[in-house]
């Protein structure tokens, strides 16, 4: 009489925490298929279908297109892309830290605790925003981060191992997408680079007057790029302002940044647009 066989799970002898990674590719292959029509909507469609199989509120990625220079790629909802903005106009949050360590970063609670206290300017403002809780998971190929999927919750708390799971490949899904695409403006029938570089590209040439403004701002105030960067982030926060916002107003000459003989910014010319 032969041994008898162990039963077999559900799904064969693949391991449960393995079979939902078909479902995972499925889906964002699903929703980019719907849209296959109208390219330029295929990064909307994959932050929609984020969303759908996580238990999240929202979701965006964001390109690094430099140091110190992002574009958001995608946003599912309006407060996903105003934090993102957010994040960049502070240079600080979640997204930033994934970025620097390229591990994942679990900000659970961002109205107390340690989560407050990593990011507290971040913190609070994404809190106004109703954001409770972020999960930033570094995009990229080889170990090296060049963006972020962003994910965030109107309500506190961490995400479950099972869900954190299905994160970690959504964010493989995105990254393989983020190579897969290119923008609507290239040349198909070029080659010559992946669609990532092309991506990384786009971001850049998004903040062309981000690039200008610092650079005048260079010259106004004899300071570094860092520093240029750093007092147009400053002035964006103080005012309401995004950084974008902000250069696009230096650009114009409606703003300019003299140094005042104790060192500290003097402002010349009417405050910036809010548009």
């Amino acid at each position: 009489m032969p041994p008898e066989q162990p039963e077999q799970p559900d799904g064969g002898g693949t391991p449960p925490e393995a079979r939902g990674r078909p479902h995972v590719d499925e889906a964002l292959a699903a929703a980019a298929r719907e849209v296959r029509n109208d390219p330029q909507r295929t990064p909307e469609a994959l932050c929609a279908a984020c969303v759908r199989l996580l238990p999240v509120t929202g979701a965006s990625v964001s390109i690094s297109g430099g140091r110190g220079v992002q574009v958001t790629w995608c946003a599912s909802d309006r407060v996903s892309a105003r934090l993102a903005e957010l994040q960049y106009t502070l240079g600080d949050g979640p997204c930033h830290t994934a970025l620097e360590q390229g591990a994942p970063v679990i900000a659970a609670d961002l109205t107390g605790g340690w989560d407050a206290r990593r990011w507290p300017v971040f913190a609070h403002e994404a809190a106004g925003l109703g954001v409770l809780a972020v999960f930033s998971l570094p995009l990229g190929v080889g170990g090296a981060a060049v963006g972020t999927l962003d994910l965030y919750r109107d309500q506190a708390g961490g995400l479950s191992e099972p869900d954190l799971r299905t994160a970690l490949w959504v964010r493989d899904a995105v990254t393989y997408a983020l190579m897969s695409v290119q923008p609507a403006y290239d040349d198909p029938d070029d080659e010559t680079e992946d669609g990532l570089a092309s991506w990384v590209e786009a971001s850049e040439a998004d903040h062309t007057e981000v690039y200008q403004a610092v650079g005048m701002v260079m010259v106004q105030s004899d300071v570094d790029p860092e520093q240029a960067l750093d007092r147009m982030r400053a002035r964006a926060f103080a005012e309401g302002l995004t950084v974008s916002q902000v250069a696009r107003n230096v650009v114009a000459r409606r703003l300019r940044f003299d140094p005042e003989p104790d060192g500290r910014d003097d402002e010349q010319g009417r405050r910036g647009d809010r548009s």
